[in-house]
């Protein structure tokens, strides 16, 4: 029998949102709670460490920003399609957010008198990017994890690899998993569960993301039967590094960085004249993109075209104090100093505006089931997520989530029922007919062809022969996928049959992902297609809704919420 573990709560992924809702649930129960923190990685190695560049909250209302002015600011760059009631209680709650890491010791960057520093960041209209150097996802992990240690309840389990998420009579029940040192199965069940697990970038295959971050917790929450919201969404950040994709950070712009062509043109006073490199990210990756495919690119290393980002004119001084990170990755990568030369760059996968449908507090559709993080769309970031907005959303709904999870515990949540012994062989035998798998396909050269055809058809800028011909890649992958055997037939530490697991859960992403973009006849955000060029408000001004059936998934639509600034056009 597998061994069975029950928590007060669990949280799944323990990254910044997981991190910041276990310190909540934490301080609000003075301590008395049974917390279970899953992750399928040490518990530090969290994707939530590569934020760079800064997180988003109004700190100076005396010298010109104000909430109101970050609200319109979320609200544009969404394209309109944030709903603005999320978005007040976004700007509201961040900035006593930036003051509680700050009381929990986080060594936030200084000014020059001494106070928590803020630079630009793309589509903001005041600089209130607050920053820790280039390593401020790192520092508020730390901060977090230093904090919650206060508190003695709470139990890691890393290096658990969740396959399910279990519901018995229309609620929360348990998670099944794999520990991957052991090889042995665990249920944990708990009242309450926080799917805080992160983005699906790793779709494609040039992207900023950690090679473990798959979109497993979406994956699994839409198996279970909840609808995932606007995965058609997916950033592209303007400066992935040529060739590894990581991240340059947009603190590099937000510093001074120009970017440039073969040319040595500033090529932006062409796209957004008053905002330049400091324009919203999905408008600068199509400038870009634009920019190669008209002939003004350079060649990469990889042989594929890229432009150039140039901090050189910056000096040393700034560069190592500011952008310290950004300069020790292109020397370990690249040998390359951007003291000295322009760093090469092009638009690559970075961030998730979709994923699991919430509340405005995190709670999803099934009771005793909360999201928060990449993970959730609670419908702030809309079509287009502004630039350090994300590590901020983490922290206010991980706060959120945790404080109504703990209302919750001290109230009316109630122990779970046990998963059924049919829920649990339906799981089980779904992992033990994976493993029984015959045939001659490769399960590493499907991941890739999947990526390949995610990079080639469902990029930056799209159509819909494109994304009929992903769909069909991706549906024909599936099909593959089931003559694809795992060769480890061991128990312990079997990234053979993690492999497998995790494409199943990216297959589905996709599928969902190019159905919403291929139903979606607009262009909006991050969602360019070529041949719908214009924003359609009067049919498309609406979130879209994957549920899972027996034949594929089935789109659904649900209204935006507006009730302060109607759509304009959007220009910079």
């Amino acid at each position: 029998m597998p061994e069975r573990v029950t928590h007060d709560v669990l949280i799944l992924g323990a990254g910044l949102a997981g991190l910041r809702a276990a310190v909540e649930i934490s301080r609000r129960l003075d301590g008395k709670v049974d917390i279970g923190i899953v992750s399928k990685v040490q518990l530090m190695r969290a994707h939530s460490v590569c934020a760079e560049g800064g997180t988003a909250a109004v700190l100076r209302p005396d010298e010109g920003d104000s909430l109101e002015l970050h609200a319109w600011d979320t609200v544009k760059g969404s394209d309109f399609l944030a709903d603005q009631d999320v978005v007040r209680r976004f700007v509201e709650t961040i900035p006593s957010e930036i003051l509680l890491l700050d009381h929990w010791g986080i060594p936030w960057t200084r000014d020059e008198r001494g106070r928590i520093a803020q630079r630009p960041f793309g589509g903001h209209s005041y600089p209130r990017a607050t920053l820790a150097a280039d390593k401020t996802g790192f520092f508020e992990m730390q901060t977090l994890y230093d904090t919650l240690l206060r508190y003695r309840c709470f139990t890691r389990y890393d290096e658990l690899f969740i396959t399910d998420i279990l519901a018995e009579d229309g609620r929360f029940s348990a998670l099944l998993g794999i520990h991957a040192p052991s090889g042995e199965t665990v249920i944990l069940q708990a009242k309450a569960l926080l799917i805080a697990s992160g983005g699906g970038g790793t779709l494609y295959g040039f992207t900023t993301y950690s090679q473990t971050v798959t979109g497993d917790g979406m994956a699994m929450a839409y198996r279970t039967g909840l609808p995932l919201e606007d995965m058609e969404f997916l950033q592209f950040h303007p400066t992935g590094l040529v060739p590894s994709g990581i991240l340059m950070t947009e603190a590099c712009r937000g510093e001074g960085g120009y970017l440039t062509n073969s040319k040595g043109e500033r090529f932006m006073e062409r796209y957004a004249k008053s905002k330049m490199e400091l324009a919203p990210r999905d408008m600068v990756s199509r400038a870009e993109t634009t920019e190669i495919l008209e002939g003004r690119g350079i060649e990469g290393s990889d042989g594929l075209g890229c432009l150039n980002l140039d901090l050189t004119h910056l000096g040393a001084d700034r560069i190592n104090t500011r952008l310290p990170l950004i300069r020790e990755v292109c020397i370990k990568f690249l040998d390359l100093d951007p003291i000295l030369r322009p760093i090469p760059i092009r638009p690559v996968a970075h961030y998730s505006m979709g994923g699991i449908e919430t509340d405005i507090e995190g709670a999803t559709r099934i009771p005793g089931i909360w999201a928060a993080g990449e993970a959730a769309c609670v419908s702030l970031h809309g079509a287009n997520r502004l630039g350090s907005n994300s590590t901020a959303e983490c922290l206010v709904w991980g706060g959120i989530a945790g404080e109504r999870i703990a209302r919750g515990l001290a109230g009316a949540l109630r122990a779970p029922a046990p998963p059924s012994a049919a829920a649990l062989r339906d799981a089980e035998g779904r992992n033990e007919a994976i493993l029984r798998r015959e045939g001659d396909e490769n399960l590493y050269d499907l991941r890739r062809d999947l990526r390949a055809a995610m990079d080639r058809n469902v990029g930056v800028f799209r159509t819909g022969e494109g994304l009929s011909e992903a769909l069909a890649t991706i549906r024909d992958i599936r099909a593959r996928s089931a003559r694809a055997p795992v060769r480890d037939k061991g128990k312990l530490y079997n990234s053979n049959l993690f492999h497998a697991l995790e494409l199943e859960n990216l297959v589905d992403l996709a599928e969902i992902t190019v159905l919403g973009a291929l139903a979606r006849q607009e262009s909006r955000g991050a969602h360019a297609r070529r041949d719908f060029p214009n924003r359609d408000d009067e049919r498309w001004l609406k979130h879209t809704l994957a549920w899972k059936t027996d034949s594929g998934p089935r789109l659904d639509y649900k209204p935006v919420t507006i009730d302060m600034w109607k759509p304009v056009e959007r220009k910079y």
